[in-house]
């Protein structure tokens, strides 16, 4: 390579002179090799080269072309890192309209994107654990032996719930995963967490654990409340009531006949209704 060199007249001893050019020679060298080291970089950390990087990836293991669906925004709070190597994706939920991208190097990290179908399309009969694009051998057999191996039942959210919210059942489903790498604290039915609080955020297709939730207020005081009582002794009556205390399932509560006055005691069974002592 040849390096340009302007000599200043101000420069009158030739060490000098040279000692100058190879500075700025140097300097020029490093650019250079900065500028294709990170060129280099297998990663990807732009929001909209990812996402190019998955849609084609969607594209070769659900047979869709690229009209035919989007990803679902991320995240504003999401701060895309670049992997220093290849990212690895696959679909690790038995619905595939969820896309986990991992980083398995330095920093170690994943993520979940959703899949927007387009209305009439419906993806390709390809296995849920389709290998990503960028595994290895060792880790296209290790997926592939995923797919046929144990699996376990967990509950997932329909979409991003947020902290606060209220998990009721038609923002939850149940489905079926590689049992290797779910989390012992993964909630395996709907049931456990009906009507509880969401304590942080949870991601569309992401499992749902037992402390990302806590028993919530589902009785406030003053509201009114369907008190159900003699359920299970062959008949039952039901009667609307007053509430005189905020109560979470499963709690006993207050309650008042806001017609004869009589004060009620209840076992709070959901939201606003309670079941008679």
């Amino acid at each position: 390579m040849q390096l340009l060199c302007h000599l200043n007249p101000r420069l009158l001893h030739r060490k000098a002179v040279g000692l100058a050019c190879l500075v700025r020679g140097m300097g020029l060298v490093l650019s250079l090799f900065i500028t294709a080291a990170l060129a280099q970089v297998p990663g990807v950390a732009a929001p909209d080269k990812l996402l190019a990087e998955v849609g084609h990836w969607v594209q070769q293991t659900q047979q869709l072309e690229a009209s035919q669906f989007s990803f679902a925004p991320l995240d504003s709070r999401v701060q895309l890192q670049t992997c220093d190597r290849a990212l690895v994706m696959d679909t690790p939920f038995a619905a595939r309209e969820t896309v986990r991208v991992r980083c398995l190097g330095n920093p170690s990290w994943q993520l979940y994107l959703r899949v927007l179908l387009k209305p009439g399309v419906a993806p390709g009969l390809v296995a849920p654990n389709a290998p990503a694009s960028a595994a290895t051998t060792g880790a296209n057999s290790a997926t592939a032996a995923a797919a046929v191996g144990p699996t376990r039942r967990v509950v997932v959210a329909n979409q991003t719930l947020r902290a606060g919210s209220i998990a009721s059942r038609d923002l939850l489903r149940e489905v079926d995963v590689p049992a290797q790498g779910v989390e012992l604290q993964a909630v395996s039915a709907i049931r456990e967490v009906e009507n509880s609080e969401l304590v942080r955020d949870v991601q569309a297709g992401t499992p749902l654990r037992s402390f990302d939730v806590r028993r919530a207020v589902v009785v406030k005081q003053g509201q009114l409340v369907l008190l159900t009582v003699g359920q299970g002794n062959g008949f039952s009556i039901t009667a609307r009531v007053e509430a005189l205390q905020d109560g979470k399932i499963g709690d006993q509560i207050r309650l008042k006949n806001p017609d004869s006055g009589r004060l009620l005691t209840g076992i709070v069974t959901g939201p606003n209704a309670a079941r008679g002592l």
